[in-house]
């Protein structure tokens, strides 16, 4: 027998000896899980009379109008200032809570880049100040220009420049975006 065998076959024997201890050296056993208590039986829960109110969900009033404003002007006509009575002040009485109010302001394609940027957010803040002189709360209201770049008409070149104003009037326009939560 080799040094090695000799040493693994001692190793094993010393194993089964530890191994084979007597009843004394045995630890106790572990207490089954069947000795739990049993679990309490359901009680029975009454349901309320009425069901809970469900949260409300948030409403969102959309206004676009292509009246508000005449050509190169930033300030609100008499039947703008009608529109917007209607279509948002009537509306915002209707929110308990309100989230936000966007005032978006556009411009038609005649005139320069900056020019029609600086006009469109003239325009949303001519909205804001109206829709904030009727008791929308000025916190809320955020405005923003995007001057030429969100088009609803697009109109060919045409020899009479009052015929393409005309025909650009759409563009002219304030889109507000409200989003509050019904009373």
């Amino acid at each position: 027998m080799s040094k090695k065998t000799a040493f693994f076959s001692a190793l094993c024997s010393a194993a089964l000896v530890a191994g084979c201890a007597t009843d004394e050296q045995k630890p106790a056993p572990k207490p089954e899980a069947a000795a739990a208590a049993p679990a309490p039986a359901p009680v029975a829960v009454p349901r309320a009379a009425q069901p809970a109110p469900a949260a409300k969900k948030p409403a969102i009033i959309n206004m676009a109008s292509t009246e508000l404003f005449e050509f190169n002007k930033a300030t609100l006509t008499a039947d703008a200032r009608a529109k917007l009575d209607a279509e948002v002040i009537a509306k915002l009485k209707d929110l308990g809570d309100i989230r936000y109010v966007n005032v978006n302001g556009h411009a038609d394609r005649l005139g320069t880049p900056q020019y029609n940027q600086r006009l469109s957010e003239k325009r949303a803040e001519a909205v804001r100040a109206y829709l904030v002189s009727k008791g929308a709360d000025s916190a809320k209201v955020e405005v923003f220009g995007f001057g030429k770049t969100l088009p609803v008409k697009s109109c060919p070149d045409q020899n009479k420049r009052a015929a393409l104003i005309e025909c650009l009037a759409p563009n002219r326009r304030v889109v507000v975006e409200v989003q509050g939560t019904p009373r």
